[in-house]
Protein backbone atom coordinates (compact mmCIF):
# COMPACT_ATOMS: atom_id res chain seq x y z
CA UNK A 1 0.00 0.00 0.00
CA UNK A 2 1.59 3.35 -0.97
CA UNK A 3 2.35 5.97 1.67
CA UNK A 4 -0.09 8.91 1.76
CA UNK A 5 0.77 12.23 0.21
CA UNK A 6 -0.21 15.71 1.41
CA UNK A 7 0.70 17.45 4.67
CA UNK A 8 3.00 14.62 5.82
CA UNK A 9 5.07 14.90 2.66
CA UNK A 10 5.72 18.60 3.35
CA UNK A 11 7.22 17.79 6.78
CA UNK A 12 10.25 15.61 5.96
CA UNK A 13 11.47 15.09 9.55
CA UNK A 14 12.65 11.56 10.32
CA UNK A 15 11.41 9.57 13.30
CA UNK A 16 14.26 10.63 15.59
CA UNK A 17 13.75 14.31 14.81
CA UNK A 18 9.98 13.98 15.22
CA UNK A 19 10.55 12.30 18.59
CA UNK A 20 12.77 15.21 19.71
CA UNK A 21 10.16 17.73 18.57
CA UNK A 22 7.46 15.76 20.40
CA UNK A 23 9.40 15.88 23.65
CA UNK A 24 10.12 19.60 23.19
CA UNK A 25 6.51 20.68 22.83
CA UNK A 26 4.32 18.02 24.52
CA UNK A 27 4.17 17.03 28.22
CA UNK A 28 6.91 14.88 29.75
CA UNK A 29 4.25 12.55 31.16
CA UNK A 30 2.79 11.77 27.73
CA UNK A 31 3.56 8.07 27.32
CA UNK A 32 5.18 6.73 24.16
CA UNK A 33 5.80 3.09 23.26
CA UNK A 34 9.21 1.77 22.19
CA UNK A 35 12.78 2.95 22.65
CA UNK A 36 12.52 4.50 19.21
CA UNK A 37 8.86 5.61 19.04
CA UNK A 38 6.84 4.63 16.01
CA UNK A 39 4.97 6.95 13.63
CA UNK A 40 2.01 5.19 12.03
CA UNK A 41 1.08 6.84 8.75
CA UNK A 42 -1.69 4.69 7.30
CA UNK A 43 -3.53 1.40 7.61
CA UNK A 44 -5.76 -1.10 5.88
CA UNK A 45 -7.68 -4.02 7.37
CA UNK A 46 -5.67 -5.36 10.30
CA UNK A 47 -2.37 -3.84 9.15
CA UNK A 48 -0.66 -0.46 9.55
CA UNK A 49 2.46 1.08 8.00
CA UNK A 50 5.09 3.31 9.57
CA UNK A 51 6.84 6.34 8.11
CA UNK A 52 9.59 4.11 6.73
CA UNK A 53 7.09 2.00 4.81
CA UNK A 54 7.28 -1.05 7.08
CA UNK A 55 4.07 -3.03 7.54
CA UNK A 56 2.85 -4.33 10.92
CA UNK A 57 0.07 -6.67 11.97
CA UNK A 58 -1.91 -4.55 14.44
CA UNK A 59 -2.94 -6.44 17.58
CA UNK A 60 -3.80 -3.30 19.59
CA UNK A 61 -6.01 -1.22 17.29
CA UNK A 62 -5.12 2.20 18.66
CA UNK A 63 -5.98 1.05 22.21
CA UNK A 64 -9.04 -1.03 21.19
CA UNK A 65 -10.40 1.85 19.11
CA UNK A 66 -10.07 0.57 15.55
CA UNK A 67 -12.89 -1.87 16.18
CA UNK A 68 -13.75 -3.22 12.75
CA UNK A 69 -10.79 -2.53 10.42
CA UNK A 70 -8.38 0.19 9.40
CA UNK A 71 -9.70 2.32 6.53
CA UNK A 72 -13.03 0.47 6.49
CA UNK A 73 -14.60 1.68 3.21
CA UNK A 74 -18.10 2.13 4.65
CA UNK A 75 -16.81 4.37 7.44
CA UNK A 76 -14.41 6.45 5.34
CA UNK A 77 -17.14 6.96 2.74
CA UNK A 78 -19.72 8.00 5.37
CA UNK A 79 -17.27 10.45 6.96
CA UNK A 80 -16.31 11.94 3.60
CA UNK A 81 -19.91 12.36 2.46
CA UNK A 82 -20.99 13.95 5.75
CA UNK A 83 -17.93 16.23 5.82
CA UNK A 84 -18.90 17.44 2.37
CA UNK A 85 -22.28 18.53 3.72
CA UNK A 86 -21.52 19.92 7.20
CA UNK A 87 -18.96 19.02 9.87
CA UNK A 88 -20.44 20.60 12.97
CA UNK A 89 -23.63 22.06 14.41
CA UNK A 90 -23.73 21.21 18.21
CA UNK A 91 -26.60 19.74 20.22
CA UNK A 92 -28.45 23.09 20.15
CA UNK A 93 -29.91 21.98 16.83
CA UNK A 94 -31.75 18.87 15.71
CA UNK A 95 -29.26 16.29 14.50
CA UNK A 96 -30.65 13.46 12.42
CA UNK A 97 -27.53 11.23 12.44
CA UNK A 98 -27.22 11.61 16.23
CA UNK A 99 -30.84 10.57 16.77
CA UNK A 100 -30.46 7.51 14.55
CA UNK A 101 -27.31 6.36 16.36
CA UNK A 102 -28.90 7.06 19.77
CA UNK A 103 -31.91 4.96 18.81
CA UNK A 104 -29.64 2.09 17.74
CA UNK A 105 -27.52 2.25 20.92
CA UNK A 106 -30.53 2.59 23.23
CA UNK A 107 -32.02 -0.53 21.68
CA UNK A 108 -28.75 -2.46 21.92
CA UNK A 109 -28.01 -1.37 25.50
CA UNK A 110 -30.55 -3.63 27.21
CA UNK A 111 -31.52 -0.75 29.53
CA UNK A 112 -35.29 -0.14 29.58
CA UNK A 113 -36.57 3.33 28.64
CA UNK A 114 -32.98 4.29 27.82
CA UNK A 115 -31.66 7.76 27.07
CA UNK A 116 -28.29 8.42 25.40
CA UNK A 117 -25.93 11.37 25.85
CA UNK A 118 -22.93 11.61 23.52
CA UNK A 119 -19.47 12.82 24.52
CA UNK A 120 -16.09 12.84 22.79
CA UNK A 121 -14.25 10.23 24.88
CA UNK A 122 -14.59 7.46 27.46
CA UNK A 123 -13.20 9.76 30.12
CA UNK A 124 -15.93 12.30 29.45
CA UNK A 125 -18.55 9.55 29.33
CA UNK A 126 -17.54 8.29 32.78
CA UNK A 127 -17.48 11.88 34.01
CA UNK A 128 -21.06 12.31 32.83
CA UNK A 129 -22.12 9.04 34.45
CA UNK A 130 -20.62 10.12 37.77
CA UNK A 131 -22.40 13.47 37.52
CA UNK A 132 -25.72 11.73 36.89
CA UNK A 133 -25.28 9.15 39.66
CA UNK A 134 -24.16 11.60 42.32
CA UNK A 135 -26.89 14.09 41.41
CA UNK A 136 -29.56 11.38 41.41
CA UNK A 137 -28.45 9.97 44.75
CA UNK A 138 -27.43 13.32 46.29
CA UNK A 139 -24.15 11.79 47.45
CA UNK A 140 -20.50 11.99 46.43
CA UNK A 141 -19.68 8.52 47.82
CA UNK A 142 -18.69 6.12 45.05
CA UNK A 143 -17.65 2.47 45.03
CA UNK A 144 -14.96 1.43 42.56
CA UNK A 145 -12.99 -1.73 41.96
CA UNK A 146 -9.37 -2.21 42.94
CA UNK A 147 -7.02 -2.09 39.95
CA UNK A 148 -9.56 -0.06 37.95
CA UNK A 149 -9.10 2.68 35.36
CA UNK A 150 -11.87 5.00 34.17
CA UNK A 151 -10.12 7.93 32.47
CA UNK A 152 -7.85 10.89 33.02
CA UNK A 153 -10.15 13.73 34.15
CA UNK A 154 -10.06 14.93 37.75
CA UNK A 155 -13.16 12.97 38.75
CA UNK A 156 -12.21 9.85 36.75
CA UNK A 157 -8.73 9.78 38.31
CA UNK A 158 -10.48 10.03 41.69
CA UNK A 159 -12.11 6.62 41.14
CA UNK A 160 -9.10 4.94 39.52
CA UNK A 161 -7.68 2.08 41.58
CA UNK A 162 -4.51 1.63 39.51
CA UNK A 163 -1.47 3.49 40.84
CA UNK A 164 0.21 3.76 37.44
CA UNK A 165 -2.59 6.02 36.23
CA UNK A 166 -3.34 8.00 39.42
CA UNK A 167 -1.26 11.20 39.25
CA UNK A 168 -2.97 12.73 42.28
CA UNK A 169 -4.70 11.58 45.46
CA UNK A 170 -6.95 14.64 45.40
CA UNK A 171 -10.55 13.98 44.38
CA UNK A 172 -14.01 15.57 44.37
CA UNK A 173 -15.41 12.17 45.36
CA UNK A 174 -15.16 9.91 48.39
CA UNK A 175 -14.12 6.62 46.81
CA UNK A 176 -14.23 3.22 48.47
CA UNK A 177 -12.47 0.33 46.72
CA UNK A 178 -13.96 -3.16 46.58
CA UNK A 179 -12.35 -6.57 45.93
CA UNK A 180 -13.35 -8.76 43.00
CA UNK A 181 -12.01 -7.57 39.66
CA UNK A 182 -8.70 -9.48 39.83
CA UNK A 183 -9.34 -13.21 39.97
CA UNK A 184 -5.86 -14.70 40.34
CA UNK A 185 -4.13 -12.30 42.73
CA UNK A 186 -5.07 -10.90 46.12
CA UNK A 187 -6.47 -12.33 49.36
CA UNK A 188 -9.24 -14.39 47.70
CA UNK A 189 -7.23 -15.83 44.80
CA UNK A 190 -7.01 -19.29 46.38
CA UNK A 191 -10.80 -19.71 46.52
CA UNK A 192 -12.92 -21.39 43.88
CA UNK A 193 -15.26 -19.17 41.83
CA UNK A 194 -18.29 -19.58 44.08
CA UNK A 195 -16.25 -18.97 47.24
CA UNK A 196 -14.47 -16.03 45.58
CA UNK A 197 -17.80 -14.41 44.70
CA UNK A 198 -19.17 -14.97 48.20
CA UNK A 199 -16.05 -13.47 49.78
CA UNK A 200 -16.25 -10.39 47.54
CA UNK A 201 -19.95 -9.93 48.32
CA UNK A 202 -19.13 -10.14 52.04
CA UNK A 203 -16.40 -7.53 51.51
CA UNK A 204 -18.91 -5.27 49.75
CA UNK A 205 -21.43 -5.67 52.58
CA UNK A 206 -18.72 -4.85 55.12
CA UNK A 207 -17.66 -1.79 53.15
CA UNK A 208 -21.22 -0.48 52.97
CA UNK A 209 -21.60 -0.88 56.72
CA UNK A 210 -18.84 1.73 57.10
CA UNK A 211 -20.51 4.40 54.93
CA UNK A 212 -23.24 6.87 55.69
CA UNK A 213 -25.65 4.64 53.81
CA UNK A 214 -26.21 6.89 50.81
CA UNK A 215 -23.54 5.69 48.40
CA UNK A 216 -24.24 6.96 44.88
CA UNK A 217 -22.98 4.17 42.65
CA UNK A 218 -20.64 1.31 41.95
CA UNK A 219 -18.62 1.82 38.76
CA UNK A 220 -16.92 -1.26 37.32
CA UNK A 221 -15.31 -2.47 34.11
CA UNK A 222 -16.59 -5.99 33.33
CA UNK A 223 -13.05 -6.69 32.08
CA UNK A 224 -10.43 -4.26 33.34
CA UNK A 225 -8.56 -2.68 30.45
CA UNK A 226 -5.53 -0.74 31.65
CA UNK A 227 -5.45 -3.11 34.63
CA UNK A 228 -4.31 -5.93 32.36
CA UNK A 229 -7.52 -7.54 31.01
CA UNK A 230 -8.44 -9.01 34.39
CA UNK A 231 -12.01 -10.05 35.17
CA UNK A 232 -14.00 -11.66 37.98
CA UNK A 233 -15.97 -14.89 37.68
CA UNK A 234 -19.08 -14.47 35.56
CA UNK A 235 -21.98 -13.44 37.78
CA UNK A 236 -20.01 -11.49 40.36
CA UNK A 237 -21.58 -8.14 39.49
CA UNK A 238 -25.02 -9.76 39.46
CA UNK A 239 -24.35 -10.83 43.04
CA UNK A 240 -23.16 -7.31 43.80
CA UNK A 241 -26.31 -5.92 42.18
CA UNK A 242 -28.54 -7.72 44.67
CA UNK A 243 -26.70 -5.94 47.48
CA UNK A 244 -26.70 -2.59 45.68
CA UNK A 245 -30.44 -2.77 45.03
CA UNK A 246 -31.16 -3.24 48.74
CA UNK A 247 -29.35 0.04 49.39
CA UNK A 248 -30.65 1.93 46.34
CA UNK A 249 -27.12 2.19 44.90
CA UNK A 250 -26.75 2.56 41.14
CA UNK A 251 -24.57 0.30 38.98
CA UNK A 252 -22.45 1.93 36.26
CA UNK A 253 -20.96 -0.53 33.79
CA UNK A 254 -17.87 0.97 32.12
CA UNK A 255 -18.03 -0.61 28.65
CA UNK A 256 -15.44 1.65 27.04
CA UNK A 257 -13.25 -1.36 26.23
CA UNK A 258 -15.65 -4.32 26.54
CA UNK A 259 -18.49 -2.98 24.41
CA UNK A 260 -19.64 -3.83 20.87
CA UNK A 261 -19.00 -7.58 21.06
CA UNK A 262 -15.27 -7.57 21.77
CA UNK A 263 -15.54 -10.29 24.42
CA UNK A 264 -17.21 -12.57 21.87
CA UNK A 265 -19.57 -14.13 24.40
CA UNK A 266 -21.75 -11.04 24.69
CA UNK A 267 -22.35 -7.69 23.03
CA UNK A 268 -21.71 -5.91 26.36
CA UNK A 269 -19.49 -7.05 29.17
CA UNK A 270 -22.29 -6.58 31.72
CA UNK A 271 -24.23 -9.42 30.12
CA UNK A 272 -21.87 -11.95 31.73
CA UNK A 273 -23.32 -10.61 35.00
CA UNK A 274 -26.87 -10.02 33.83
CA UNK A 275 -28.79 -12.36 36.11
CA UNK A 276 -29.96 -9.39 38.20
CA UNK A 277 -30.77 -7.27 35.14
CA UNK A 278 -28.96 -4.56 33.19
CA UNK A 279 -26.96 -1.74 34.78
CA UNK A 280 -28.57 1.58 35.60
CA UNK A 281 -25.96 3.37 33.51
CA UNK A 282 -23.62 2.17 30.77
CA UNK A 283 -20.69 4.11 29.34
CA UNK A 284 -19.11 3.54 25.94
CA UNK A 285 -16.44 4.99 23.63
CA UNK A 286 -13.38 3.57 21.83
CA UNK A 287 -14.51 1.35 18.97
CA UNK A 288 -17.96 2.71 18.21
CA UNK A 289 -16.54 5.29 15.77
CA UNK A 290 -13.71 3.05 14.52
CA UNK A 291 -11.23 5.81 15.33
CA UNK A 292 -13.50 8.84 15.38
CA UNK A 293 -13.76 10.61 18.74
CA UNK A 294 -17.01 9.35 20.24
CA UNK A 295 -18.12 8.43 23.74
CA UNK A 296 -21.35 8.42 25.61
CA UNK A 297 -23.51 7.30 28.48
CA UNK A 298 -26.77 5.34 28.39
CA UNK A 299 -29.07 5.52 31.40
CA UNK A 300 -32.65 4.77 32.21
CA UNK A 301 -34.72 7.92 31.76
CA UNK A 302 -35.31 8.53 35.48
CA UNK A 303 -31.58 8.78 36.07
CA UNK A 304 -30.63 10.60 32.86
CA UNK A 305 -33.32 13.23 33.38
CA UNK A 306 -32.49 13.94 37.04
CA UNK A 307 -30.40 17.06 36.33
CA UNK A 308 -32.22 20.28 37.13
CA UNK A 309 -30.04 22.57 34.98
CA UNK A 310 -29.74 22.79 31.24
CA UNK A 311 -26.73 21.48 29.39
CA UNK A 312 -25.37 20.89 25.90
CA UNK A 313 -22.46 19.18 24.20
CA UNK A 314 -20.47 21.26 21.76
CA UNK A 315 -18.70 18.35 20.09
CA UNK A 316 -20.52 15.26 21.40
CA UNK A 317 -22.72 13.72 18.72
CA UNK A 318 -21.32 15.80 15.87
CA UNK A 319 -22.77 14.95 12.43
CA UNK A 320 -19.48 13.60 11.07
CA UNK A 321 -18.69 11.34 14.05
CA UNK A 322 -22.26 10.05 14.08
CA UNK A 323 -21.99 9.21 10.39
CA UNK A 324 -18.91 7.13 11.24
CA UNK A 325 -20.65 5.39 14.15
CA UNK A 326 -23.75 4.58 12.13
CA UNK A 327 -21.73 3.02 9.31
CA UNK A 328 -19.41 1.21 11.69
CA UNK A 329 -22.20 -0.31 13.81
CA UNK A 330 -24.03 -1.43 10.68
CA UNK A 331 -20.89 -3.18 9.42
CA UNK A 332 -20.25 -4.79 12.82
CA UNK A 333 -23.76 -6.20 13.06
CA UNK A 334 -24.17 -7.16 9.38
CA UNK A 335 -20.90 -9.15 9.45
CA UNK A 336 -21.42 -10.66 12.93
CA UNK A 337 -18.04 -9.45 14.19
CA UNK A 338 -19.05 -10.47 17.71
CA UNK A 339 -19.26 -14.05 16.47
CA UNK A 340 -15.91 -13.64 14.74
CA UNK A 341 -14.39 -12.37 17.99
CA UNK A 342 -15.72 -15.45 19.77
CA UNK A 343 -14.45 -17.92 17.17
CA UNK A 344 -11.11 -16.40 16.21
CA UNK A 345 -10.46 -15.06 19.71
CA UNK A 346 -11.09 -18.47 21.23
CA UNK A 347 -8.58 -20.10 18.88
CA UNK A 348 -6.03 -17.33 19.50
CA UNK A 349 -6.41 -17.77 23.26
CA UNK A 350 -5.83 -21.54 22.99
CA UNK A 351 -2.83 -21.00 20.71
CA UNK A 352 -1.22 -18.50 23.10
CA UNK A 353 -1.83 -20.73 26.12
CA UNK A 354 -0.12 -23.61 24.35
CA UNK A 355 2.80 -21.38 23.36
CA UNK A 356 3.16 -20.06 26.92
CA UNK A 357 3.02 -23.42 28.69
CA UNK A 358 6.77 -24.15 28.64
CA UNK A 359 7.80 -20.55 29.35
CA UNK A 360 8.74 -19.43 32.84
CA UNK A 361 8.23 -15.78 31.89
CA UNK A 362 4.46 -16.24 31.44
CA UNK A 363 2.33 -16.46 34.56
CA UNK A 364 -1.11 -16.47 32.95
CA UNK A 365 -2.86 -16.11 29.60
CA UNK A 366 -6.40 -14.88 30.15
CA UNK A 367 -9.22 -13.12 28.39
CA UNK A 368 -12.43 -13.34 26.41
CA UNK A 369 -12.90 -13.03 22.67
CA UNK A 370 -10.41 -10.61 21.17
CA UNK A 371 -9.47 -9.13 24.53
CA UNK A 372 -6.50 -11.21 25.73
CA UNK A 373 -3.93 -10.53 28.43
CA UNK A 374 -0.58 -12.27 28.88
CA UNK A 375 0.80 -11.65 32.38
CA UNK A 376 4.60 -11.78 32.62
CA UNK A 377 6.85 -12.47 35.60
CA UNK A 378 10.53 -12.90 36.30
CA UNK A 379 11.25 -16.49 35.21
CA UNK A 380 11.00 -18.87 38.13
CA UNK A 381 9.09 -16.41 40.33
CA UNK A 382 5.62 -14.93 40.78
CA UNK A 383 7.03 -11.40 40.67
CA UNK A 384 5.47 -9.14 37.98
CA UNK A 385 8.04 -8.11 35.38
CA UNK A 386 7.63 -4.78 33.60
CA UNK A 387 11.06 -5.46 32.10
CA UNK A 388 9.74 -8.60 30.43
CA UNK A 389 6.76 -6.71 29.01
CA UNK A 390 9.03 -4.05 27.53
CA UNK A 391 11.31 -6.70 26.04
CA UNK A 392 8.38 -8.52 24.43
CA UNK A 393 6.90 -5.25 23.13
CA UNK A 394 10.17 -4.39 21.39
CA UNK A 395 10.78 -7.92 20.11
CA UNK A 396 7.25 -8.15 18.70
CA UNK A 397 7.66 -4.84 16.91
CA UNK A 398 10.92 -6.01 15.36
CA UNK A 399 9.02 -9.00 13.96
CA UNK A 400 6.20 -6.84 12.59
CA UNK A 401 3.58 -7.15 15.37
CA UNK A 402 2.11 -4.32 17.46
CA UNK A 403 0.69 -5.13 20.90
CA UNK A 404 -0.09 -3.13 24.04
CA UNK A 405 0.68 -3.48 27.72
CA UNK A 406 -0.86 -2.69 31.10
CA UNK A 407 -1.24 -4.18 34.56
CA UNK A 408 -1.93 -3.33 38.16
CA UNK A 409 0.11 -2.01 41.08
CA UNK A 410 2.31 0.16 38.81
CA UNK A 411 3.77 -2.93 37.13
CA UNK A 412 2.75 -2.70 33.45
CA UNK A 413 3.66 -6.37 33.22
CA UNK A 414 0.72 -7.59 31.13
CA UNK A 415 0.67 -7.75 27.34
CA UNK A 416 -2.65 -6.52 25.97
CA UNK A 417 -3.86 -8.12 22.75
CA UNK A 418 -6.93 -6.57 21.12
CA UNK A 419 -6.90 -6.57 17.31
CA UNK A 420 -9.78 -5.34 15.14
CA UNK A 421 -12.77 -7.65 15.42
CA UNK A 422 -12.50 -8.66 11.75
CA UNK A 423 -9.23 -10.53 12.44
CA UNK A 424 -8.92 -13.64 10.26
CA UNK A 425 -7.81 -17.07 11.45
CA UNK A 426 -4.67 -16.79 9.32
CA UNK A 427 -3.80 -13.42 10.86
CA UNK A 428 -4.46 -14.78 14.35
CA UNK A 429 -2.04 -17.66 13.70
CA UNK A 430 0.55 -15.29 12.23
CA UNK A 431 0.33 -12.97 15.22
CA UNK A 432 0.48 -15.85 17.70
CA UNK A 433 3.63 -17.18 16.03
CA UNK A 434 5.29 -13.75 16.12
CA UNK A 435 4.35 -13.24 19.75
CA UNK A 436 5.63 -16.71 20.67
CA UNK A 437 9.00 -15.81 19.15
CA UNK A 438 9.05 -12.51 21.06
CA UNK A 439 8.26 -14.31 24.35
CA UNK A 440 11.10 -16.75 23.80
CA UNK A 441 13.46 -13.84 23.09
CA UNK A 442 12.45 -12.08 26.32
CA UNK A 443 12.79 -15.26 28.38
CA UNK A 444 16.27 -15.91 27.00
CA UNK A 445 17.41 -12.37 27.77
CA UNK A 446 15.97 -12.40 31.28
CA UNK A 447 17.41 -15.83 32.06
CA UNK A 448 20.84 -14.78 30.78
CA UNK A 449 20.60 -11.64 32.91
CA UNK A 450 19.81 -13.67 36.04
CA UNK A 451 22.80 -15.94 35.40
CA UNK A 452 24.98 -12.86 35.13
CA UNK A 453 23.63 -11.52 38.44
CA UNK A 454 24.30 -14.86 40.15
CA UNK A 455 27.89 -14.98 38.86
CA UNK A 456 28.45 -11.44 40.07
Amino acid sequence: MPAPSGAAASDPAGSDELHARTRAVLPDWLALYYERPLEITHGEGRHVWDADGRRYLDFFGGILTTMTAHALPEVTRAVSEQAGRILHTSTLYLNRPMVRVAERIASLSGIPDARVFFTTSGTEANDAALLLATAYRRSHQVLAMRNSYHGRSFSAVGITGNRSWSPTSLSPLQTLYVHGAVRTRGPFAHLDDAEFTAACVADLEDMLAQTRGDVAALIAEPVQGVGGFTSPPDGLYAAFREVLDRHGILWISDEVQTGWGRTGEHFWGWQAHGAAGPPDLLTFAKGVGNGMSIGGVVARAEVMNCLDAGSISTFGGSPVTMAAAEANLAHLLDHDLQGNARRVGGRLLERLRAAARPLGVVREVRGKGLMIGVELVRPGTDEPSPEAASLVLEAARERGLLIGKGGGHATNSVLRIAPPLSLTEAEAEEGAALLEQALHTAESQLTAGRRGEQRT
